[in-house]
């Protein structure tokens, strides 16, 4: 693997039409076998016979790049480690490195000790993420409620208020 690899690399739309076949390949394939791939991809080479076998996460990759270039965006492949710094970590979720560490003391956020220092696996913090997105969704929801025009802006505001204060001692307990 070259070091050119391991290096962070932004790739632009340069003539998004090139892409109309591969996208019109992976969407036939799609409509014919549904959204999750079947796990046989293949690249095939110059010569015949020539073929390697594209794992179902490079394929979702993929579909990600061209659809992203198709549609005229820029796409960067940023390579991680798997193991990340609490930095790394807050950067990634957008908080601050003490918020890390307190979700880690609190165990909420598996981490591995190495020496004096915290290092969190890739996959724990994207489920993280993902978890901390799922309870942000359901708390919106729960505060969702349907209004009328003839409805009294006060008992609205009684109503959410009360809503806030039950998920409020849900948190806490």
């Amino acid at each position: 693997m070259t070091a050119e690899a391991l290096e962070q690399q932004t790739y632009l739309p340069d003539q998004p039409e090139e892409l109309a076949s591969v996208a019109s390949f992976l969407l036939a394939h799609e409509s014919r076998h549904g959204t999750a791939p079947e796990p046989r991809y293949f690249l095939a080479g110059a010569q015949e016979g020539d073929q390697v076998e594209v794992p179902e996460a490079l394929h979702m990759v993929l579909l990600q790049v061209v659809e992203a270039l198709r549609s005229g965006h820029a796409v960067t492949v940023a390579p991680q480690s798997s193991k990340l710094t609490t930095q790394q970590a807050a950067d990634l979720l957008g908080v601050s490195r003490p918020t890390v560490v307190r979700l880690i003391d609190q165990g909420e956020l598996p981490a591995e000790r190495i020496g004096s220092r915290r290092r969190v696996l890739l996959r724990e913090l994207l489920d993280y993420r993902e978890r901390r997105r799922q309870r942000q969704y359901d708390a919106i929801t729960a505060t969702a409620i349907e209004l009328d025009a003839e409805d009294n802006p006060a008992a609205v505001q009684q109503q959410l208020r009360a809503i806030r204060q039950e998920l409020a001692n849900r948190r806490r307990s």
